[in-house]
């Protein structure tokens, strides 16, 4: 049986092992580490799709707000893989965006959890504009009643 090796739940992979125990990393952390990265780079105004972050804005109101909204990530013993969806501002190159979010988010998988990142996909679903899509600056003044 000293050749055996445990398998990790669901969900988890396998870091390091030692004499005195093993690491394992969520799939759900990985994510946070990668949404996090992708977060800070200029030009991202938020992560998900529109009916991700209507979700996501509905879990902020119960205090259930999710930090990898917008990415998802398939790990295996040392290697990941990550998709990212986001909403880019308005004035940034887009190409640039995704450029430095695919760097940005290599360097934090890499860097704070230690696999290897075979892949970071980007999708760009929408454009924000400030004052174009803010609900509250697109509607008009309305006539006093008389």
């Amino acid at each position: 049986m000293e050749n055996e090796q445990e398998v990790p739940p669901a969900g988890m992979v396998p870091v390091t092992a030692s004499a005195t125990g093993k690491t394992t990393i969520s799939e759900t952390a990985v994510g946070k580490v990668a949404a996090l990265a992708a977060r800070k780079v200029p030009g991202v105004y938020a992560l998900g799709s529109g009916t991700g972050r209507a979700l996501g804005a509905l879990r902020d109101v119960v205090g259930a707000g999710d930090l990898a909204q917008g990415v998802h990530v398939e790990v295996g013993e040392v290697q990941a893989a990550v998709d990212v969806n986001l909403v880019a501002e308005y004035g940034y190159p887009l190409t640039a965006v995704a450029d430095q979010v695919r760097a940005a988010v290599y360097a934090a998988v890499s860097e704070l959890v230690g696999l290897q990142v075979i892949e970071v996909n980007v999708e760009i679903n929408d454009v924000h504009v400030p004052g174009l899509n803010d609900p509250k600056s697109t509607d008009k003044p309305r006539p006093a009643a008389s």
